[in-house]
Order: C-alpha cells, then structure tokens, then sequence
C-alpha cells in the first residue's frame, strides 16, 4: 500500500515517454496494447499531436491474441503499415499486457526489420514505469541504433567555438513554446554551437550527426542514459544541468571545462557542494559538506530543472534540498546534501514535512502542512494540461524572484 496514491496523481508513464522522445524524429511508433490505450499518451501527455503530424499507431491487442500468442498478426500489421507509410524507422513499445504474457518484443522487431528492410527496434517498456525511464531508454536506443562514428583518422583542428548536444528535452518537462528558442538562444549567447538537440524541433538526420558534437548538455533526467552511452561509445563527455538565471555562467563554465579536460560533470551538484563547503567553512566548520538536519527550501520535482535553481539559490542563507519522485534520480541528486529519491505519495509527504518552502507543481500543495507556503511550478508531466498555461519557460525563471516573496514572509 506504500505505493497507493491517494491524493497525487503518478507521472507520465513509460510510454508516454518514448513515444515523446522519438515523435519528430520520422519514425513510426507502435504501441503493441489493447485498441484505444495510446489515446492516453495523444490526449494528455503531447502537445504537438495538434500541430504536427507523428505516425504512432496501437497494436489492437485482442484477448485472444494475447492468450493464444499470435504475435504474427502483429508483425504483419507492422510490414502493411511500414509499406503504405515508408518511415525511417520502426520502434515497438510494450505496455503491462505483452509484458505479463512475455512478448519477446525483440524478437519481433528483428522479424519486422527483415521483412520490410527498414530499421526495426524495440524500447522495453511496460507501463509501470514513469517518463523519465520510458524517454531515457528511447534516448538510449537513438544513441546505440543511428549515431556511428564519423570521425576519419585524425580529429582535426578544433573549431573555435565548441559543439554541443542537448539531451532530454521533451514537451513533458518543457512545455513552454519558447523552451527550445530559449536554450539555442543561450548556448549561441555564450559561444557555443548547436549540433543536435534531442528531441524539439529535431530530424533522425540532426541525431546521426551527433558524433560530430565536442560535449552533450544534459538537461533533463531523460537524456542521462544517452549521455552516458555517447560516453562510452564516442569518448564525448558530458555535463548536467539546465540554464536557468543565475546559474548559466557556471554551466557555460562546466561546458568548456568537459571538452578540454575530457571529463563529465554535474555543473549543479559541483557548485551546490562547493557553496556548501563555502558556507560551513565561514561557520568554522571544516568537516563539510554536511547533510542538513532539515532544510528551509525543499525543490520537488524533476531533478535537473530543481538542481539547477537550488545552484542558482545558493549563498543566499537558505538551506535548499532537491525531493525527486521521479525514477533513475539518484545520479542526479546528493545525500550530503540533503537529497532524496523517494517514491509514492507517502514518501514524498515525508520529505516534505520539515520544509517552511515548497517549490513544485501546484498538486503538491495537497500534501503540504497549512504553515508552509508553495510556490507553484507547473510540470506537464505531472498535472497534465491542468495548468498548462501557468507553464514557464524554465531558462527564463529567476529562482531568487520565485522564492523570493516567500522567502521574506517566512523570515
């Protein structure tokens, strides 16, 4: 029961993260479930189904089929729909049904990829997940399936202005229109070049040029397990946080840094432990970071949007921790500094019982004691459309300016 939501709704599921993450990209996505259960994902938890055009279809799972294993009639839906479409790419997406009855959903998307030639894949979704682990496996994929190696002997001179990758950006937790012009407008602004931006305003052919990039910017939890895979493959570093005001300057920094030291980083997580350090040592204590026995100012919600106003907040007398819900956090979030992953309603009640400040989505005001003030900050993935337009574009927040006035009414 630990699990029960009582009163707060659960985050965008699995695949309604993939889904997101590969919809520009000229792929066609089948959700292999039971007629009707992508109105979930098109209804909700996409804005851009008005407005553009993405070839995501429903298998139309059957009782029968499910029961009888007639994975047959799905292959075949796949190569009639593959030769009346011609998409790029063919990506299979489980739900809870196929994953109880153990589809081999790789299995069948090799035979798909043999009869219709076109590349064919499968993200291991199940429906029990939420978003950030549905858009980092298809983020993932993207990085193993279609970024190669386009480097020819020997690197050649370094250009002067350094190419970056940005990973993770999906409608889920940027909704505001203006989030992508914001984040290029940035980078442009501080030096830097865009090559690829997974996945808004984005082509398959913009992701095969991401081995040309010198650095990927990771700026939600969604794009950690491509970072890391790009790593691996490519030798490219990575860094992550987000631009919001008063912390750009250091996440530029971190930004030259990786690509001349070669070495990843968190940019917020590195400042958040040095202002730490700073703060105790000024206290006289030199055995820091310190994990705070409790913390005025508690940023629930996406761990690399809050991370990146909790850097921005520091130095300012107030003891801020990051509360992350959401799964595949703990990378992203430090212990000693008070941070935690928690899952469920209950957990996230108890995280939040000893702070006087809550920075989160407007639901999170239901589990909120009566003395604590909150300060609304929409996320799609949570709330859905709810309050849509109260959405900010986050690279325009000024954290200082949101907490503020909370701030001076609890002192």
């Amino acid at each position: 029961m630990r699990q029960s939501q009582r009163i707060l709704p659960v985050y965008a599921g699995d695949v309604s993260g993939a889904c997101s993450a590969l919809f520009e990209l000229g792929g066609m996505v089948v959700i292999h479930d039971p007629s009707g259960c992508n109105s979930t994902y098109n209804t909700h938890d996409e804005l851009r189904w008005y407005d553009q055009d993405s070839l995501v279809f429903i298998s139309g799972l059957r009782h029968a089929d499910a029961l009888m294993g007639n994975d047959e009639r799905l292959v075949a839906d796949v190569v009639e729909a593959v030769e009346q479409t011609r998409p790029r790419f063919v990506v299979l997406a489980g739900s809870p049904v196929p994953f109880q009855v153990g589809t081999d959903l790789a299995a069948l998307a090799r035979l798909g990829e043999t009869r219709t030639g076109v590349v064919c894949r499968h993200v291991p979704t199940n429906g029990m997940h939420d978003y950030v682990r549905g858009a980092g496996l298809a983020f993932a994929l993207l990085a193993r399936a279609f970024v190669t190696d386009a480097r020819e002997g020997v690197r050649a001179a370094r250009p002067p202005r350094a190419r970056v990758n940005v990973l993770g950006m999906t409608p889920l937790d940027f909704a505001a229109p203006t989030s992508r012009e914001s984040l290029v407008g940035w980078l442009e602004g501080e030096g830097f070049a865009l090559t690829s931006l997974w996945s808004l305003g984005c082509t398959l052919d913009d992701v095969m040029r991401a081995s040309q990039a010198d650095v990927n910017l990771v700026v939600s939890a969604c794009g950690l397990d491509a970072a890391r895979e790009l790593e691996r493959r490519l030798g490219q570093p990575y860094v992550v946080g987000l631009p919001v005001r008063g912390f750009g300057p250091a996440l530029a920094q971190a930004l030259a840094r990786a690509r001349d030291e070669r070495r990843s980083r968190n940019a917020y997580l590195e400042l958040r432990l040095a202002q730490s350090r700073d703060n105790d040592l000024l206290n006289g204590d030199i055995e820091a970071p310190r994990t705070p026995a409790s913390a005025a100012l508690a940023l629930v919600g996406e761990p690399v949007a809050m991370g990146s106003m909790a850097a921005a907040l520091g130095g300012r007398d107030v003891t801020a921790r990051l509360v992350s819900p959401v799964e595949d956090a703990r990378r992203l979030v430090d212990s000693r500094l008070g941070d935690v992953c928690v899952r469920g309603e209950e957990g996230v009640t108890r995280a939040l019982r000893e702070a006087a400040i809550v920075v989160g989505d407007p639901f999170f005001s239901h589990v909120c004691a009566r003395d604590q003030r909150l300060c609304r900050l929409p996320h799609l993935a949570l709330s859905g459309r709810q309050w849509l337009r109260e959405i900010p574009d986050l690279m325009s927040i000024d954290p200082v300016a949101l907490v503020g006035d909370a701030m001076r009414k609890e002192a």
